[in-house]
């Protein structure tokens, strides 16, 4: 097992102590990496050894490199090594099907870890906004913890984010307003009532959730790296712990030597503050004002770890992209009837961008990508059949 070192802001790379919990960085209020020492498990040998115990237990999970996570008692429902499919259209492309998680997406891997820790530092009230999943996310794992989920969203959220949460036990409140409106009354209330904040970025373990998505994609592909990733961007955990794990996997030699993939970040047109930082080639992004999607995961109007992100797409030569909301639902319908496949509209913002990018030539069709659904198209069945015009027909007299 590797042990956790200390932490290290992403931003000043100030160190800190991993022995009492914490939010951001005590110096500059940059989001924290976990740092580990990882020198006991380099090699191939090791990796092969590491992969091949859990391999042979019952269930493969997240928790199958937990050589490379924080060593403590596991609270799971089972996330992680999610499938792989192969587009049954485009040569290159491959989807991973976060939807195959518990609570119905990729939320579920951040929210092991960070509830995981929670638990472990003695924490009773956890505290967060959510745009949808995450909610859902928190309060399973916090009733699989026997912990406290206080979770505020946006009113319009899709009824099962909201309708699971409840079901849970969760202290549930409807904003009127944005994820940031429900951020502000998270960090508000948070130091009264006794809450630990678990929001995106703003503690450090959802992203060692999240990273094990990019150590999952490399060994699914035989220990290589695709050509691009294309990963739906909200607050963008996913793809900030993914170039962690390709850092990581590097330093342990356990991928084949080559260039990391690409990382497309793609939002909605109605919110897309990363797309039009990166286009102005700025270092953060501005509040996006107005905000306004059906891809309710991508209505984030001003990420947290912004600079992180804009950081990776330059350095792995990736791209920002946005995708209206007709697009979107032309794709989801398109995925669904012609791969079998019921994608979540942030999944379908994805797979448009993958067919814009082919079409301008940006990417060839053999060339190899995977594409992130972040989450399962059921989830969000009021929110398509509103935007699809589909209503339940009346039963014949």
């Amino acid at each position: 097992m590797a042990k956790i070192d200390h932490f290290e802001c992403s931003r000043c790379g100030l160190k800190s102590s991993s022995n009492e919990p914490q939010t951001v960085c005590a110096k500059c209020a940059g989001s924290l990496y976990v740092r580990y020492d990882l020198s006991p498990l380099r090699g191939a040998a090791a990796r092969n050894e590491i992969t091949q115990e859990t391999a042979d237990a019952a269930w493969r999970g997240l928790w199958r490199y937990r050589a490379v996570l924080p060593d403590a008692a596991p609270v799971t429902l089972g996330e992680g090594w999610t499938p792989v499919i192969r587009s049954r259209r485009y040569a290159g492309a491959y989807l991973k099907e976060e939807g195959a998680n518990p609570t119905g997406s990729f939320k579920a891997r951040g929210m092991a870890m960070a509830v995981t820790m929670a638990r472990s530092y003695g924490l009773k009230k956890l505290a967060a906004p959510s745009a949808g999943n995450a909610a859902g996310a928190l309060a399973a794992y916090a009733a699989a913890a026997g912990m406290e989920a206080h979770i505020f969203m946006p009113k319009d959220v899709p009824f099962a984010n909201y309708l699971e949460a409840m079901m849970y036990g969760a202290q549930v409140t409807l904003v009127n307003g944005l994820i940031s409106d429900c951020g502000r009354i998270v960090a508000e209330r948070r130091e009264k009532e006794g809450w630990f904040d678990i929001s995106t970025l703003k503690e450090p373990f959802r992203i060692e959730g999240k990273k094990t998505m990019g150590y999952e994609l490399a060994e699914q592909l035989g220990w290589e790296y695709p050509e691009a990733v294309f990963y739906p961007t909200g607050g963008g955990v996913g793809l900030i712990g993914m170039w962690k794990a390709f850092a990581e996997m590097e330093e342990l030699g356990w991928v084949k030597p080559g260039r990391r993939p690409r990382m497309i970040a793609v939002q909605s047109a109605g919110c897309a503050p990363v797309v039009r930082a990166f286009e102005r080639h700025e270092k953060t992004s501005e509040m996006w004002k107005d905000a306004a999607t059906f891809a309710s995961g991508l209505r984030v109007p001003k990420p947290y770890g912004d600079y992180i992100m804009l950081d990776i797409l330059r350095e792995s030569n990736g791209l920002a992209i946005s995708i209206p909301d007709d697009a979107i639902l032309a794709s989801l319908r398109d995925w669904a009837k012609n791969e079998g496949i019921l994608l979540c509209p942030e999944g379908a913002a994805a797979t448009a961008a993958y067919a814009h990018l082919l079409e301008a030539g940006v990417l060839k069709p053999d060339d190899r990508v995977v594409i992130f659904n972040t989450g399962a198209g059921l989830k969000y069945t009021d929110v398509i059949a509103d935007v699809a015009g589909i209503q339940r027909p009346q039963p014949a007299a």
